[in-house]
């Protein structure tokens, strides 16, 4: 079996936590009170990396993705040599160039020149091999005009195209990157881009740590993702990433599931006139923020957002079925009503509103109580945020009951579209273009 460029075997990674403690003023009065030594001791501990284990070929490119806390830089760290296990070992085979933290290793008080030939001998560079490289390296950083200001002038995408340009031109055998592509501008990135496949081309090996899901799925070999500190999946990028983001949107369920629903119980509630709106009611729905009106004569006593089988969610992927089920209340007949919905973007956008009346829906009874369920079979909405009107009120629109946005939902997609709605489309491309992965 060939010597990977980087592998983990059960990788660990501890760190000591300490808290605030009453300080000694003198080490005399420390040594004195016997606190010195309980003083410095450590609260607690925590694993960033837990048992970690894990193989990447020579010539790889893989992308490293969870969530915030889960122990990815921690690993960065440990493959650059920064840091060292508390147990286990990684193995790194080949000349390492790492850009992890935004301006590390970095001088603030000297020029970017001094600094690119500091950076290039801490990589392994000769001072004649950097003369060589140091035009094109202040070229690709887009420079010129600042390389002999100091860098502590320079914004934080300066830094970061300095700190790659060195790190990926003194051809390292492993590049580790991670997340310092953030701060960078839409062309700066693509010159990025373009060069981490110039290194899978010629053989490199990249360690990418990113949040960036899009750009694991086009640019890496294989992901691994980190949960806790434990590797969850390792493997093809399109698997990887479709089993985290399912795991991030049931995450996102119990999170709403435990939120409480909005309390209304102190809204003012509008008296009806039989001639026409409430005094109160709010005359453009589409200006008025969050809130509950309406007579009560009708109530909607409860809210749940479902999938097309009936389970509870709050997330949903992007043309899947959605279901929203009310429950209504009414302690007397009622024989005037109709019951609407509408939903909003996260901008106040109305995305689509609809009720019984406007589809020719003709009132019959309503008494006790009732349940409505709103199936929508397709939800061809693009990712992102999005919330929910409920109502039920008069045909002439007279309410009474309405929940002005109190319920929030989250369409989630693999796709970057912009917009509100995701219509059902394909594309049809003849004569001489031809484009593969087009779905």
């Amino acid at each position: 079996m060939s010597t990977p460029a980087i592998q983990a075997t059960d990788l660990r990674k501890v760190y000591r936590r300490y808290s605030r403690r009453r300080q000694f003023s003198t080490l005399k009065s420390a040594l004195l009170s016997g606190s010195l030594m309980r003083d410095l001791k450590p609260d607690d501990s925590f694993e960033a990396l837990k048992g970690v284990n894990f193989r990447v070929e020579k010539g790889r490119t893989l992308g490293v993705i969870g969530r915030n806390g889960s122990g990815k830089s921690t690993l960065l760290k440990l493959a650059a040599g920064i840091g060292k296990p508390s147990s286990g070992r990684i193995e790194v085979n080949g000349r390492v160039s790492a850009l992890i933290e935004l301006g590390a290793g970095f001088h603030p008080e000297i020029s970017g020149r001094e600094n690119v030939f500091i950076n290039g001998l801490m990589l392994g560079l000769s001072r004649k091999e950097i003369s060589r490289r140091f035009d094109d390296i202040v070229a690709f950083a887009e420079l010129e005009p600042f390389i002999d200001a100091p860098v502590k002038t320079y914004s934080s995408g300066m830094y970061m195209r300095l700190g790659f340009s060195v790190a990926t031109h003194v051809d390292p055998d492993i590049l580790l990157v991670d997340e310092v592509l953030a701060v960078g501008d839409e062309s700066f990135t693509h010159k990025c881009l373009s060069k981490f496949a110039d290194f899978r081309r010629r053989g490199k090996t990249t360690l990418l740590v990113t949040h960036s899901l899009d750009l694991v799925e086009r640019y890496c070999d294989e992901a691994l993702w980190l949960d806790e500190g434990r590797v969850r999946a390792h493997g093809d990028p399109r698997r990887v990433i479709d089993e985290y983001r399912l795991d991030v949107a049931r995450a996102e369920d119990a999170h709403h599931q435990q939120t409480p629903v909005p309390d209304t119980t102190d809204v003012v509630t509008a008296e009806t006139t039989p001639d026409g709106p409430a005094p109160d009611e709010p005359q453009d729905l589409f200006k008025v923020p969050e809130g509950r009106w309406g007579s009560r004569e009708v109530e909607i006593t409860a809210v749940q957002l479902c999938r097309g089988d009936g389970t509870p969610a709050h997330v949903f992927p992007s043309g899947e079925p959605m279901m929203i089920r009310m429950t209504l209340a009414s302690p007397r007949e009622v024989t005037d009503f109709a019951i609407g919905i509408g939903l909003f973007d996260d901008h106040g956008t109305c995305c689509y509103g609809t009720n019984t009346h406007i589809e020719g829906g003709t009132p019959d009874t309503l008494n006790g109580v009732a349940q409505v369920d709103f199936l929508i079979e397709r939800l061809d909405l693009v990712a992102g945020g999005y919330k929910l009107d409920v109502a039920v009120h008069r045909t002439d629109g007279v309410p009474y009951d309405y929940h002005r946005q109190l319920y929030t939902f989250r369409v989630s997609s693999g796709l970057a579209d912009v917009g509100i709605y995701r219509p059902a489309h394909r594309w049809h491309l003849s004569g001489g273009v031809r484009m593969t992965g087009l779905s």
